[in-house]
């Protein structure tokens, strides 16, 4: 924690009317995690930041959410001014007022006083003040659309910014700032350069807590963003093979950059069994079963693919991975790839995000996007095989050739490619079930995608 970082016990109370408003306003945000009537909306505390032009008083307000199935701590920056004739109106991010005389409320992550006040108590990398860095903070633009937390590109030298406010908030130090740190430090520039970052302390049931507020990153202009990109050259009939052969070496790059960047011990490198991957496999087969039970006809199949898994010698080592990797976190620009949003599930805790892991579930997770591009952009089967071996083809060939492996065979130096397969249709498996789901519960059209990988896998179901 740095010397500015908020402690818990610099939590001032937050203004019963403010959290009223408040309580008022969440339900309608994309990022608000507690659907439904029982939710319980309460006041963890409130941290001033001060504006260094005195434009408005900033405050990060800090709610807790409870329903049978969530709880967690949210961020709001808010500001608050004296209205002018026709704020309400021409600011969608006015959220209200309060008080007597009132005060009008915004939704702050893009007003230009709460970045300067942030800019100010921002940790970076150097010894210079983020401040100083010669952002526009007059004229950022909020991204729109996204569904866990709130992005803000601010206009500057060398392209500028992007601010990603997080508004779960998890005790810890958040993946989207330790991974890209660390990826920087050993020099891998496929990740955009963090600039900037802010802890602070809060009260969760009464025990302190501390983790990260926001991450300040270079933003990368003119980006195209990975499935958009792989969705139009799908529905044009243009090849994605050699796009996507060359994220596959960025992926391996990635890996093999995490691994010197981050080093496991060898409790952690060994974490990953053969036998833990078949559990894997069947555990998530019953609950997929429970939710969608037409899956069990795939249940031989599924068993199958378990048996092989753990009858393997060797698994890879695991280790610090992106965890959450699919084409939507990759973007394009000046012609090479950059690898985005380390941040994983935000409402699991830290410590199951940063947990140790098979680096091949990083690739999984972009073949079986690479399926929903194809569908969405309407191509065929031999656009999505093509797609498939290039980025295989390209992590293959780009891995280091002294990666480690564990075995229980001691004679197993590596791990062999027949080895290498079974574990990767293993863990694409585990995720194409979770997918089947997801579609069955949400998007019933989009059915057929998952159906069609579970088919490729396993062979058609036993009716």
């Amino acid at each position: 924690m740095t010397p500015s970082t908020p402690h818990p016990d610099r939590l001032a109370a937050t203004d019963p009317a403010l959290v009223g408003l408040l309580r008022g306003w969440l339900p309608a945000r994309r990022w608000f995690p507690a659907k439904g009537d029982d939710v319980d909306v309460t006041s963890v505390g409130t941290i001033a930041l001060t504006d260094p032009e005195g434009d408005a008083l900033v405050q990060v307000v800090l709610l807790r959410a409870r329903t049978s199935a969530v709880d967690t701590v949210l961020q709001v920056p808010v500001t608050l001014r004296e209205p002018r004739e026709g704020d309400a109106d021409a600011d969608p991010a006015v959220i209200g007022a309060i008080g007597t005389p009132p005060l009008l409320v915004r939704d702050a992550c893009g007003d230009p006083a709460f970045l300067r006040a942030w800019l100010a108590v921002a940790t970076g990398p150097g010894p210079s003040s983020p401040a100083g860095i010669g952002l526009d903070t007059d004229h950022p633009r909020v991204i729109s659309g996204e569904q866990s937390n709130t992005s803000v590109i601010i206009p500057g030298p060398d392209g500028g910014a992007i601010l990603k406010v997080f508004r779960a908030l998890s005790a810890g130090t958040n993946p989207d700032v330790e991974i890209p740190r660390a990826l920087a430090t050993v020099g891998w520039w496929h990740v955009p350069t963090p600039l900037a970052w802010l802890e602070a302390g809060w009260l969760d049931d009464g025990a302190p807590a501390v983790g990260h507020l926001a991450v300040l990153s270079r933003y990368v202009p003119g980006a195209q963003d990975g499935f958009e990109l792989a969705c139009a050259m799908a529905g044009e009939g243009k090849s994605f093979a050699p796009l996507a052969e060359e994220l596959g070496a960025v992926i391996a790059g990635m890996h093999a950059a995490l691994a010197r960047a981050i080093p496991m011990s060898d409790e952690d490198a060994t974490s990953v069994s053969a036998q833990g991957v078949a559990d894997a496999v069947t555990a998530r087969f019953r609950w997929a079963c429970d939710a969608v039970p037409s899956l069990t006809g795939y249940a031989d199949a599924v068993q199958a693919v378990a048996d092989r898994a753990a009858a393997l010698t060797s698994v890879p080592s695991a280790q610090r991975i992106h965890g959450d990797l699919h084409l939507g976190q990759a973007l394009r620009a000046q012609g090479a790839w950059f690898l985005t949003d380390f941040e994983g599930e935000p409402l699991a805790p830290i410590a199951t995000r940063s947990r140790p892991d098979l680096p091949v579930r990083d690739v999984a997770g972009v073949l079986r996007s690479l399926d929903y591009a194809a569908a969405v952009g309407g191509a065929d089967e031999a656009w999505t095989l093509d797609a498939r071996e290039a980025l295989l083809n390209g992590y293959r060939e780009a891995q280091p050739k002294d990666a480690r492996a564990h075995a229980t065979d001691p004679d197993a130096a590596e791990v062999s490619a027949t080895d290498a397969l079974e574990i990767l249709r293993a863990v694409e498996l585990e995720r194409a079930l979770y997918e089947a789901v997801y579609e069955a519960r949400n998007r019933p059209t989009w059915a057929r995608i998952p159906a069609a990988a579970l088919t490729r896998l396993l062979g058609p179901p036993v009716l």
